[in-house]
């Protein structure tokens, strides 16, 4: 009987293959009966097409997709070093989303010289590409969980940065020195009240008893930085379940929403009268280098830089562009998004640390 392990890798490699392939014979044979039907219904165009796809599907399983898949399971060579970016994110967008979308410019192409307007793949882009390119994203993050049962390792509030249970050790301050130096000298007696608002005796231990406690003394062993935990609370009841959390389930949120702005932008693609024009050329190649951004790994701090570079910034711009020829062919809800983001980045990034903004800073 196998074990949990092996059905899971099973599982996990099959629909990373089925994204792989599916999306290329799908487009593929849209592409042969474009070409079949701009020829004047030749079934010889139409199957060489398809031989083409199969050729091409088989070569890069056996060349590309396999021994790679074999270097990251067996961990050999260059593979150990690598952890700030995927490599199966990168060989899938080479194999199957740059093909894919190279493909669809070329239909568009077809279609303008021959005079006519027969196919927009209108569903194809944002229906099949991208979605499989969100499964196998999906696969690369949930990968070190388990299929079944509970799991904490990507559970947010383990991974969550944050105050946490801190023992205080006594610590001698600047008030303290201060106060040592006034009593030698003889200027106060007893003990002095805290200047500036500082809190300077608080951590203090007394000579003498320590059950006589004043505000201005605390047992060490008794002090700590925080009380609050960051673990999430155990609730129990019949409705005990709602506050169940799961970090496999989350992931599936965050990454159809990653990839909304860029869903949003190929289906623009798909609107006939950008499809037929030479806009459809800047908008799937932005479309495809903003899908770089799965390469990097989901906590790499490199994420934020490629979001404004890839995507917002160059979204904005042609998003700007095409609301100018075509009318508002793209919600204005994603052309303020972009906007958003890109200054909020640079101000963050750039401008935050020029001087007239840190004169004017409240922190």
């Amino acid at each position: 009987m196998h074990s949990g392990k092996t059905v899971k890798f099973i599982v996990y490699e099959v629909l990373q293959f089925a994204a792989l392939i599916v999306p290329v014979f799908v487009i593929m044979e849209r592409l042969a009966s474009l070409i079949r039907d701009v020829r004047g219904w030749d079934l010889t165009a139409y199957w060489l097409v398809v031989a083409v796809s199969i050729a091409y599907v088989t070569s890069v399983t056996l060349l590309v997709w396999v021994p790679l898949k074999y270097l990251i399971m067996r961990q050999r060579r260059f593979i150990t070093e690598i952890t700030q970016w995927r490599p199966t994110a990168l060989a899938y967008l080479i194999l199957c989303t740059l093909p894919c979308f190279a493909i669809l410019i070329a239909s568009s192409k077809v279609q303008v010289d021959g005079g006519l307007r027969l196919d927009h793949f209108a569903e194809l882009p944002v229906s099949l590409v991208l979605f499989s390119l969100i499964c196998v994203d999906i696969i690369e993050r949930i990968r070190p969980c388990k299929l079944t049962g509970k799991t904490h390792s990507l559970d947010p509030d383990f991974d969550m940065p944050g105050p946490t249970l801190t023992h205080l050790e006594q610590v001698t301050t600047v008030s303290g020195h201060l106060r040592t130096d006034e009593g030698q000298n003889g200027l106060t007696q007893g003990h002095p009240e805290a200047r500036n608002g500082s809190a300077s005796g608080r951590w203090q231990e007394t000579s003498g008893s320590p059950s006589h406690s004043t505000p201005s003394s605390r047992a060490p062993s008794a002090a700590y930085l925080y009380s609050s935990s960051l673990r999430p609370r155990s609730y129990s009841g019949p409705l005990g379940f709602l506050w169940r959390r799961d970090g496999r389930s989350e992931v599936f949120v965050d990454s159809f929403l990653f990839w909304l702005d860029t869903a949003e932008m190929v289906r623009v693609a798909g609107e006939p009268s950008v499809f037929y024009s030479p806009w459809v050329f800047p908008v799937y190649i932005l479309g495809f280098l903003s899908t770089l951004r799965v390469v990097i790994t989901p906590h790499n701090p490199l994420l934020s830089f490629a979001g404004f570079a890839l995507q917002d910034l160059p979204f904005f711009i042609i998003r700007v562009a095409l609301i100018a020829v075509f009318g508002y062919v793209t919600p204005v809800l994603y052309l303020l998004k972009n906007a958003l983001v890109s200054l909020t980045f640079i101000y963050f990034t750039f401008l935050s640390k020029l001087r007239i903004f840190k004169r004017h800073s409240m922190f």
